[in-house]
């Protein structure tokens, strides 16, 4: 149980940009060149076969013809300046790491529903603090102070404004796209990928009460370090879960019930009745 949740910053950024852009963007944009970058290889699973593309509701987010921006260009000061008008330089600064920022996001949005996601390629800075757990009667849990940790995250994402990010996610989708083709899915849209994610978190369990973790073992002569990302749930079902599942219930449940009701909001605008094709 690795401490992750700061993914959840940059999942959020762009779950409430997040529909079905690509239909949009294939009929009024050219997709910009993204600077070559190596695949992601810390998926274990291989990518699955083409698939036909699922087309959700972008026609009803989409902005008029004489309103909308054109489209950027790079993953440099045209990104982050966009990030910035949209969420505010301090918190652009506190929160995100902007270089390489479409391949950042387009690894670790996939790997939100995979076991694993690697935080070498998080497009956020590191949280300060480790996770803790305590004893009681025999068995280990997650400390309730790890909570804390996460409530200025949870009020961030809750501040969003989902017309703007939507508007931004357009104009970014030519190098969203392009940077998941990289990855290893030439035959996929990003944009169907970003809802499933949706979906999964919204299908994570809610615990009535704590689960009792472990640590992983851990072979050899010599001590692990940093044990605190080496918890586990004692319960298959919980440690089967995606990484993006984990991240939300180690937030705990009233955090992760607030950002589901705003998962909810950003998946009826951005996906339409048709979301669930």
């Amino acid at each position: 149980m690795s401490d992750s949740l700061r993914m959840l910053i940059a999942g959020l950024v762009l779950l409430v940009m997040a529909g079905s852009a690509y239909l949009w963007w294939q009929e009024r944009q050219a997709p910009a060149p993204l600077p070559m970058v190596a695949p992601n290889t810390s998926a274990a699973e291989p990518a699955a076969p083409a698939e036909a593309p699922v087309h959700h509701a972008i026609e009803a987010i989409t902005p008029p013809p004489e309103a909308a921006l054109p489209p950027l260009t790079d993953t440099g000061s045209e990104v982050s300046d966009a990030l910035i008008a949209l969420l505010g330089r301090q918190q652009v600064l506190t929160f995100l790491d902007v270089s390489d920022f479409a391949r950042r996001v387009v690894a670790t949005l996939d790997n939100f529903g995979r076991s694993h996601a690697a935080s070498r390629l998080w497009p956020v800075l590191p949280a300060p603090g480790r996770f803790s757990v305590i004893e009681r009667d025999g068995a280990t849990y997650m400390a309730d102070s790890n909570m804390d940790r996460y409530k200025a995250f949870v009020g961030f994402a809750s501040t969003i404004n989902t017309g703007p990010a939507v508007d931004l996610y357009v104009r970014m989708y030519p190098l969203l796209q392009q940077a998941y083709v990289v990855l290893g899915y030439p035959d996929k849209y990003f944009n169907n990928r970003v809802v499933k994610v949706i979906d999964q978190l919204l299908a994570t369990p809610e615990l009535k009460e704590p689960a009792p973790l472990k640590l992983t073992e851990v072979q050899g002569p010599f001590e692990a370090p940093r044990p605190w990302v080496r918890y586990e749930y004692v319960d298959p079902a919980l440690e089967t879960l995606s990484a993006g599942q984990k991240i939300l219930l180690r937030m705990g449940p009233e955090n992760a019930r607030q950002l589901k009701a705003k998962l909810r909001e950003f998946r009826q605008r951005v996906a339409g009745n048709n979301a669930m094709g």
